[in-house]
């Protein structure tokens, strides 16, 4: 059973639920006015769609946490707009459509375990490993001498994605991304 958290305690990262959605607390804030009660203020966002809500809290105010699962599961394959996910423990396939994987397409490559987040059965997100390591298909040639500090070209990845990568990157190369920021790491 989830529990109960009282408004006043929640921090960033709380996730509850909310009229029969989840949110989870980007941001909030203690309020003491000179007159008055004391109020905490929040944004939350909506974890099944990512719209995003403000909203104050009397600190009392009883919130029911919410049961999110995480689930280790190994990307398999794609089948035209169905992608398929293996669970490491019993074995059993669960197809998600293109649409319910977001920006983690971007990083998804097979063999690949992820995380799938479900509320109640339903699946809401799929969080890929916070560094992923892809080939780099096509990029421009590097120039020899043209070691501007900072300069960066457009590099096309084994999944397709596009990404601002240093001048020494060349076509082949594999690297790390940090799939939080979408942002070139290193070079393996």
């Amino acid at each position: 059973m989830a529990e109960v958290y009282m408004a006043g305690d929640v921090r960033n990262g709380t996730t509850f639920e909310l009229e029969g959605s989840v949110y989870k607390v980007v941001e909030f804030q203690h309020v003491k006015p000179g007159k008055g009660a004391a109020f905490v203020r929040t944004k939350l966002k909506n974890v099944i769609n990512g719209s995003v809500l403000e909203k104050t809290f009397n600190p009392s105010e009883k919130l029911q946490g919410a049961e999110i699962e995480k689930k280790e599961m190994q990307y398999l394959y794609a089948d035209g707009d169905l992608y398929y996910f293996m669970d490491n423990e019993t074995y059993e396939q669960t197809p998600l459509n293109k649409s319910d994987l977001g920006d983690t397409l971007k990083y998804l490559k097979e063999n690949m375990n992820v995380k799938m987040l479900s509320f109640k059965g339903n699946v809401f997100a799929v969080e890929p490993p916070i560094f992923v390591e892809l080939e780099v298909k096509y990029t421009e040639p590097g120039f020899s001498g043209n070691t501007s500090t900072g300069a960066t070209k457009p590099a096309e990845l084994e999944t397709g994605y596009s990404i601002n990568v240093p001048l020494f990157v060349n076509t082949g190369d594999v690297i790390r991304i940090d799939t939080r920021t979408g942002e070139y790491m290193e070079r393996i």
